[in-house]
């Protein structure tokens, strides 16, 4: 009796022990894994590499970028070696991180592993965590391939998607406008889905909890945005729309996970928050004007912010051939500079067809948004007098609201552009479209001053679904001479 009494006293410890502790061998098999990839069709991983390279020489024409040799931005890369480190060799990335100093609390990863992270978003971290989780997501970004895969779900010619601000005579790769990255006005937006960026969370959460950071604290971090409202949180939430809570999605992800003893805020962290509150930072309005006027390239040059190994620009000429981009300044660009001639040339691509003067150039591919433009019409960042030529999707029931759409995409990527007049209809080739005015800040400047710009936008639906978009552009002063040409221009559009 005394023996079963034993033996059932020592179950009843070993009951109590499983209870309190679910032991190694339990913990074991709930030890979070990184999820398999995939692979997405359609473009390589030197492709993605390769597009994020080029999309990251635009950003350092059009935004303001700290060196690698600034502290803060030592520290976050510091911090990106730490979350790389728990990435398997064979499914990682050539990731790199910089700090761009605009106040807006926001990041975003190019394809292939550049990471940018706005100064705005270390100053808004109230710890060490927060800031590792915002950048684990934009890893986790990459890690999965979402630009890529995104990119495998349209035809490349209903893929095209351009924004004003975002066009440039050197953003002529055709994998750039595949994978949707879109840079302008201060802003460089990847098209994610609610589904991306559930899955960038939970990934984001197993890079974090493996570099010894507390998963919750990246969920928080975006919770905590959310509460902001106003301000500059919901620029990041814009570009990172919510899956949903956030904060109960991370909390289910990691329940089952060992526990562990995670990382504190390090004094580094601590005295680099100081450093950037000590930096000049910008609005997007800023850089955005910036951009126009050429300052961010010649700034991020002039310190040393300008990888010397980035992909140089190039453009096509009138016969097609590759030549090297405009990059002069034409802030003082007179009329007789970008005259167009009497005589044209033209343009077939797999979306349209269209005359242009053959004093112009074009730059785009079969993939990607068109410019036609004079050479000295254009320099890096910025168009003063040209034709840009685009695509969107049509989301919408009507033209009407399609193009209100488009509308209000160009001004999130243009700020301070302005309606002139209601949009009207117009008529082009037998194509029923709608045609409305446009006002914004030109690159041009007279006695000091940047001149107010005229956009002419016309909206045309495609037989294929989503529309096709034109908009010429010249300062106000200098519309009326190009007139005649740009309706030449429109009245040879053709759509195919």
């Amino acid at each position: 009796m005394k023996r079963h009494m034993l033996q059932a006293r020592v179950l009843a410890l070993i009951l109590a022990a499983l209870i309190a502790e679910p032991g190694w061998l339990a913990a074991a098999a709930q030890q979070p894994q990184l999820p398999d990839p995939g692979s997405p069709s359609g473009i390589t991983k030197q492709e993605q590499e390769q597009a994020g390279l080029q999309a990251m020489a635009q950003v350092y024409k059009q935004m303001p970028v700290l060196p690698d040799s600034n502290a803060v931005t030592q520290y976050v890369q510091q911090l990106g070696r730490k979350l790389i480190a728990v990435i398997p060799p064979d499914e990682s990335w050539p990731y790199q991180f910089h700090v761009i100093p605009q106040k807006d609390i926001n990041a975003f990863a190019l394809p292939g592993g550049p990471i940018f992270i706005n100064l705005g978003t270390i100053q808004a971290a109230d710890n060490e965590a927060e800031l590792a989780g915002v950048m684990a997501h934009e890893m986790s970004h990459i890690y999965m391939q979402h630009s890529a895969k995104q990119a495998g779900k349209a035809s490349l010619t209903q893929g095209i998607v351009g924004l004003l601000g975002a066009v440039l005579p050197g953003n002529t790769a055709g994998n750039i406008a595949r994978l949707g990255i879109q840079i302008g006005a201060g802003t460089v937006f990847m098209k994610y889905s609610r589904d991306d960026e559930a899955q960038a969370d939970a990934v984001g959460a197993i890079i974090m909890y493996e570099a010894g950071f507390n998963p919750r604290a990246m969920a928080e971090f975006f919770q905590k945005l959310e509460q902001q409202g106003g301000g500059s949180g919901p620029q990041f939430l814009s570009d990172h729309p919510n899956p949903g809570n956030r904060v109960a999605s991370v909390n289910r992800e990691i329940q089952n996970w060992p526990l562990k003893n995670y990382l504190g805020t390090s004094q580094t962290f601590v005295s680099t928050k100081q450093l950037a509150n000590g930096i000049v930072t910008y609005t997007a309005q800023q850089i955005a004007d910036g951009a126009k006027q050429g300052v961010w390239a010649r700034q991020n040059a002039s310190s040393g912010a300008t990888p010397s190994d980035l992909p140089v620009a190039t453009s096509t000429n009138n016969n097609g051939a590759s030549g090297g981009a405009q990059s002069g300044d034409i802030t003082n660009v007179s009329y007789k500079q970008v005259k167009p001639s009497g005589d044209f040339n033209r343009l077939q691509h797999d979306a349209f067809n269209i005359s242009y003067p053959s004093n112009w150039q074009t730059a785009g591919d079969q993939n990607s948004t068109v410019t036609i433009a004079p050479r000295a019409g254009v320099s890096q960042g910025a168009i003063a007098y040209g034709v840009i030529v685009g695509g969107a999707q049509n989301q919408s029931a009507s033209l009407d609201q399609a193009m209100r759409d488009l509308i209000q995409s160009l001004q999130q990527s243009n700020p301070g552009m302005q309606v002139s007049g209601a949009p009207e209809n117009i008529q082009v080739n037998r194509v029923q479209g709608r045609s409305v005015n446009l006002t914004s800040t030109s690159p041009v400047q007279q006695n000091g001053r940047a001149l107010a710009e005229h956009d002419w936008l016309v909206a045309l639906p495609r037989p294929q679904g989503g529309l096709l978009y034109v908009v010429f552009i010249a300062p106000q002063n200098q519309f009326s001479p190009l007139s005649r040409t740009y309706k030449k221009m429109l009245n040879s559009l053709q759509l195919k």
